[in-house]
């Protein structure tokens, strides 16, 4: 495979994942690879490939007799996300506390003081792409790429599940702020117990929300969101 294939491919993998993450394409409707290619002015074979990809990442879901479409994710499988990152972000935060933090924190360290300080001096999307910023930052600084190659498609599917600007709540993204820079403050002091348990913390909160968002959206006759896992 030519070099220029590999990079017509990616290129069609990024455009498609960037119209799904921001809610450009229509759940109900089966995706077509003629129209995709049309609207991005590629050709079909990258496109197709792309579709493959999202499929084995589980953010398109092929119906039988149907046709391709994107997932929707259910309170089940957002549930699932956060389990999983229980684990792993709580040990990756262990152990940026014990390997100590990157160069990268003084600058989210300074960011984080000056969004709590003047919070409306910011835009909410982004002070929320910025404690995801951070997240990653936290694997960075644990040293281990292990973890991080764990972390990346999963990253991917809770970006997904957070892809609708209606689904963010305000309160919870400004607190966020303070909770990432109590966390940040752990690992710069060697504390990794403390690290892993704000993480930890953090990560409930932010299942309870989408607990609550999605009670919201899809209204009273949705079962309980189950939050034992966190416990």
């Amino acid at each position: 495979m030519s070099d220029e294939t590999v990079l017509e491919r990616d290129r069609a993998y990024q455009r498609v994942l960037a119209l799904i993450l921001g809610g450009e394409m229509d759940a109900n409707a089966p995706l077509s690879e003629r129209k995709l290619a049309e609207s991005l002015n590629m050709g079909r074979t990258p496109v197709r490939e792309a579709i493959k990809r999202l499929t084995r990442e589980g953010l398109v879901e092929v119906r039988p007799a149907r046709g391709t479409y994107v997932r929707q994710l259910s309170l089940k499988d957002v549930e699932e996300i956060y389990e999983a990152r229980y684990g792993i972000e709580g040990t990756a935060a262990f152990l940026a506390a014990e390997r100590g933090p990157t160069t990268r924190f003084e600058s989210f360290k300074s960011d984080f003081e000056e969004m709590i300080k003047n919070p409306k001096s910011f835009d909410l999307a982004e002070i929320h792409k910025r404690g995801q910023e951070f997240h990653v930052e936290i694997f960075e600084a644990s040293r281990n790429r292990t973890l991080m190659d764990i972390y990346k498609p999963l990253r991917l599917k809770h970006s997904f599940a957070l892809r609708l600007p209606r689904l963010y709540d305000h309160a919870w993204v400004i607190k966020s702020v303070q909770e990432h820079l109590d966390i940040l403050l752990a690992i710069e002091a060697r504390a990794p117990v403390k690290a892993r348990a704000l993480v930890c913390d953090h990560l409930v909160r932010g299942l309870e929300v989408r607990s609550r968002i999605f009670d919201e959206l899809m209204g009273p006759h949705m079962p309980p969101f189950a939050r034992t896992a966190a416990q």
